[in-house]
């Protein structure tokens, strides 16, 4: 595939979502999740309605490894509009691209959630880009996760705290452990809201595998309110 298919992938995906834009709903989304950067205003199902053909579509195919990356960079980077940046990430978690979901793409990751910076990116990124990687890969993933958990970067540490949440029965309760011994309330981000919620969403969700785990870490830690309150939330 050339560079210049390259660029008109990136302009299809452009030209799509302008067509399906809805201006009137773009103003409330972008009120409603405080963006700074303006929205198309296409609901979900209409957005993956859109991106569907394009990302199947033969005449796009990403050859290699570094030209698909180098995509899903330039779509997410050059971003006029956020719709362009969800489109990055369903480039990044396509099927035809799954090849490519390894602990080698854990960097991109990174760096989406790092310039990403908002709770609707990062929580994707960690449950379906972040996740796979760590289940197929434990023992090269762990590493790099448990980095995460004490990076300078609070929205890659919520990367760290969240990207077990698929793993239900399966996760990994040392690493776990680990990425919220990291961001309690007196580490550096340990009063950030988006740190606590994590803390909290995470425990919550794993208390649905393994309660008793859950009701043992609560009582040997100091846990913020929003956190405990998560975590017991359907606990008795």
């Amino acid at each position: 595939m050339t560079v210049g298919s390259q660029r008109e992938l990136i302009g299809a995906v452009r030209e799509a979502l302008a067509t399906a834009a809805a201006p009137e709903r773009a103003v409330g989304q972008q009120r409603y999740m405080k963006s700074a950067m303006p929205y198309r205003g296409l609901t979900s199902p209409v957005l993956r309605a859109t991106l569907k053909p394009i990302l199947k579509d033969p005449a796009y195919v990403l050859g290699d490894r570094d030209r698909w990356e180098a995509t899903v960079r330039a779509l997410w980077d050059e971003a006029e509009f956020r719709e362009e940046r969800y489109a990055a990430l369903a480039l990044a978690g396509h099927s035809r691209y799954r090849a490519f979901r390894d602990v080698a793409t854990l960097e991109l990751h990174a760096y989406l959630a790092r310039t990403g910076a908002w709770w609707d990116l990062v929580d994707d990124i960690a449950t379906h880009h972040v996740a796979p990687v760590l289940q197929a890969d434990r023992a090269g993933a762990t590493p790099v996760v448990r980095g995460w958990a004490r990076d300078p970067d609070l929205w890659v540490r919520r990367t760290a705290i969240l990207c077990q949440l698929p793993a239900k029965a399966d996760t990994d309760t040392d690493l776990l452990r680990h990425c919220l011994d990291a961001n309690l309330p007196e580490s550096s981000f340990g009063s950030e809201f988006f740190i606590r919620k994590a803390i909290g969403w995470a425990l919550r969700e794993f208390a649905k595998s393994d309660p008793e785990w859950v009701l043992d870490y609560a009582a040997t830690r100091v846990l913020s309110p929003l956190s405990r309150r998560e975590a017991l939330k359907h606990l008795a």
